[in-house]
């Protein structure tokens, strides 16, 4: 039987950090899409939207590889919050989601063009954060410089602290990358995931 291909259409560390766990071996390719959020388009809209679109993007130059897309955003009571990218943005998000619980959405899609197969979930994890100063929030920013990660707070991190509790069926899906969904996809499209070997990647 011919080895089946995986790529991870990502440019997030953390995601292929992740993936490497499943001890499969996989490329990585970086899916040139825009990432802008449609006028009106709900949170779940939008995670849903853009892994398809980054899944698609790689399949069409890999039509027989398995392509993984995912993307994953802050919903703040009907608010998309993504990437900070600026110390001023995080610190005015972690200031906004003090002592509030908020839902990260992170949709995930599983692509195969030439058999014309696409698996899609979207995961929730509640994430309810403590309250804290100014100073505290600055201090935190300073250390950690969370401004790739949506909601300014990594929760495989030092941003542990700033939360009060995370409730997800799917524990890693709040880093970028739901594995226990992604297992189950891969094992239904024949992938082998425990093959006695150590891969790298």
């Amino acid at each position: 039987m011919k080895e089946q291909t995986l790529i991870l259409a990502s440019s997030s560390k953390y995601r292929r950090e992740l993936l490497e766990r499943l001890n499969l071996p996989f490329s990585v390719y970086s899916p040139d899409v825009d990432e802008t959020p449609n006028i009106g388009e709900s949170p779940i809209q939008l995670v849903n939207r853009l892994s398809h679109l980054k899944a698609r993007f790689i399949s069409e130059k890999h039509p027989n590889a398995w392509v993984i897309g995912s993307d994953r955003v802050a919903d703040f009571h009907g608010a998309a919050i993504g990437k900070p990218l600026t110390h001023e943005r995080a610190l005015a998000q972690l200031q906004l989601m003090q002592g509030q619980t908020v839902v990260f959405r992170t949709g995930m899609c599983l692509m195969q063009k030439d058999s014309n197969t696409t698996l899609y979930t979207n995961v929730d994890t509640e994430v309810t954060f403590r309250e804290f100063d100014e100073a505290t929030l600055e201090n935190y920013l300073r250390t950690e410089q969370p401004y790739d990660c949506a909601g300014s707070a990594k929760a495989e991190g030092l941003g542990i602290t700033l939360l009060s509790a995370i409730k997800s069926n799917d524990p890693t899906a709040i880093i970028g990358l739901p594995l226990i969904e992604l297992s189950g996809f891969l094992i239904s499209v024949g992938f082998k995931l425990f093959n006695g070997q150590k891969i790298s990647t």
